[in-house]
């Protein structure tokens, strides 16, 4: 008869067992490889900004307004004169932060109450999942730009609206795998073995319960830049002067078919963060996948 103790041995084994392959695999996959350099790029390109921008991005030179691009502005100027490549630089170091920062405060908050409704069940269990169908049935964008309206312009407002509404996803997905683990034997032998409930949370349900949550972190920090794009857009962003992409493409739409790489060029750079990023997600879920992990 296998004991307690056995099947937690047993459980720790195989976890030890799974990270040791995933660490052998990720550089064999090709998505995750072309995301990190894509996203490591960027990520450099922002902490460096003060170093690599050639011109301060808000000083306002209104005598070199709209310069085309060549000489000593590579993207030319604005209609402010500022310099459009320093703007985009500059720009990297906001939506990176914003967007992953919104990502870290719903991610530990949703994943904790979707941990404790998965495990406890009962009434918290019911109104956890009561609030967490009704904000699933609005429109993610409306409700982050109607919070941000109601609160006011700002990096503030932003981090405050995106978490007020994506902690519900995580809470789900958390809370569907709690309720798969928690039945299996080596739960149940840790709690006859006198096991505390936090211990067995933290301990043996977290580590396995996880890697959904992160895949589907990656895919979230896609929907925040994209947010915080549209409120920058929408003027409700980042408060000006300071670079943000949604507010350069929002300046530079009006000079599109003279200067269309004020707004193309950061319209283009979006794209390319939100590809590299949904490349690291697709690279994690191959990895953490249920078949890889058996």
């Amino acid at each position: 008869m296998t004991t307690p103790t056995a099947l937690l041995f047993l459980a720790q084994e195989k976890r030890r067992n799974t990270r040791t392959r995933s660490l052998k695999a990720w550089y064999r996959n090709p998505s995750l490889i072309a995301g990190l350099i894509v996203v490591g790029a960027l990520v450099l390109v922002a902490v460096l900004a003060p170093v690599i921008a050639p011109f301060d991005p808000v000083k306002q030179d209104l005598q070199n307004s709209l310069l085309a691009p060549g000489g000593a502005h590579w993207l030319g100027t604005d209609k402010y004169g500022r310099d459009v490549l320093s703007r985009l630089i500059w720009g990297a170091r906001v939506d990176l932060r914003i967007g992953f920062m919104a990502v870290l405060i719903p991610f530990v908050f949703g994943s904790v109450v979707g941990a404790l409704a998965g495990y406890f069940g009962g009434w918290f269990d019911s109104i956890v999942m009561q609030i967490v169908d009704i904000f699933f049935a609005f429109p993610f964008y409306v409700m982050v730009i109607v919070l941000v309206f109601l609160l006011g312009a700002g990096e503030v407002s932003i981090y405050l609206a995106i978490s007020a509404i994506s902690w519900v996803a995580y809470a789900k997905i958390v809370r569907g795998e709690v309720l798969v683990v928690k039945k299996q034997d080596y739960i149940v032998a840790a709690r006859l073995g006198g096991m505390s409930h936090g211990r067995v949370i933290v301990r043996h349900i977290g580590p396995n319960v996880m890697s959904q949550a992160i895949v589907y972190a990656m895919s979230d920090i896609v929907l925040d830049i994209m947010a915080i794009v549209t409120l920058g857009y929408l003027g409700l962003g980042v408060a000006p002067p300071t670079a943000e992409w949604g507010s350069m493409i929002l300046d530079g739409q009006e000079f599109i078919t003279t200067q269309w790489q004020q707004a193309t060029i950061p319209g283009l750079v979006i794209v390319v963060t939100s590809l590299g990023l949904s490349w690291i997600g697709d690279g994690l879920s191959d990895l953490l996948s249920p078949e890889r992990r058996k």
